[in-house]
């Protein structure tokens, strides 16, 4: 069974996302429930975590919120992990999509890694992935100060972005405009 094309599993973190996003933005409720097209009592039952987004309202969390490289700073965080000699990747905490990726691990993929910047990574994700993807939230992912996460994975069958057994670690960090990505790296 194939993934989708973006995680599913962390749908209980967008409403923290939202509100970090929000302060960040100094963007008030009832104007994020406009760009979004929910009421003001909506959005602040997501940020409160007595409601999970539909399906719909997922996507346009995820376009709203979803991780760009505006800035100098974050351009220097994409150089950073281009001229990484070590395995790693950065990308959209949200949507998956390709931000930048070390010497390594283009070495990897089969792919040339300007063809997958912007392409969502998700659909490569090993059961193991996406199980530990369902877990970031009790793993104080979406919390101000989140945890790395380290997780064993086992192989993918992918021609394109093929996956080792091994371990890996995730990392969140925190774009200049308050969008979320993840840098995730091969330790072993």
């Amino acid at each position: 069974m194939a993934a989708p094309g973006y995680s599913i599993c962390a749908a209980d973190g967008l409403g923290r996302s939202l509100r970090l996003w929000r302060a960040l933005r100094r963007v008030k409720q009832a104007h994020a429930a406009e760009l979004l097209q929910v009421s003001q009592a909506m959005v602040s039952r997501w940020e409160a975590g007595m409601l999970v987004p539909d399906a719909d309202e997922q996507a346009r969390l995820r376009r709203l919120m979803s991780a760009r490289l505006d800035s100098a700073g974050d351009h220097a965080l994409a150089r950073l992990v281009t001229q990484s000699l070590g395995s790693s990747h950065l990308v959209c905490d949200l949507t998956h999509r390709l931000l930048a990726a070390s010497r390594g691990r283009s070495q990897d993929w089969n792919f040339r890694t300007p063809e997958l910047l912007g392409v969502s990574l998700w659909r490569f994700a090993t059961p193991e992935i996406q199980a530990a993807e369902a877990a970031l939230t009790d793993e104080g992912w979406f919390e101000a100060e989140p945890p790395a996460v380290e997780i064993a994975t086992s192989a993918n069958d992918s021609p394109i972005v093929p996956i080792r057994q091994g371990r890996m670690r995730w990392t969140r960090l925190q774009l200049s405009d308050g969008a979320f990505v993840r840098l995730a790296e091969t330790i072993a």
